[in-house]
């Protein structure tokens, strides 16, 4: 069993594959067993799951942590 991929709110996720609207970049908006991820490029939601995001990731940008 592989380690969990550690994802935060509001990261950018590079995916290997196109969005069928031309996008490549998406960020994180729901984080448990299953991910929510939104396209960047024209806002269409999906909930994958865990295990399936960690083989579709080409790259990670993580968010900038913001202290008040």
């Amino acid at each position: 069993m592989s380690p969990l991929l550690l994802l935060n709110l509001d990261d950018k996720l590079t995916l290997k594959k196109k969005h069928p609207c031309g996008g490549l970049v998406w960020s994180v908006v729901r984080i448990g067993a299953d991910i929510g991820i939104t396209c960047d490029t024209c806002g269409h939601k999906v909930l994958l799951e865990r295990s399936k995001l960690e083989t579709r990731i080409k790259k990670i940008e993580r968010a900038q942590k913001t202290t008040v």
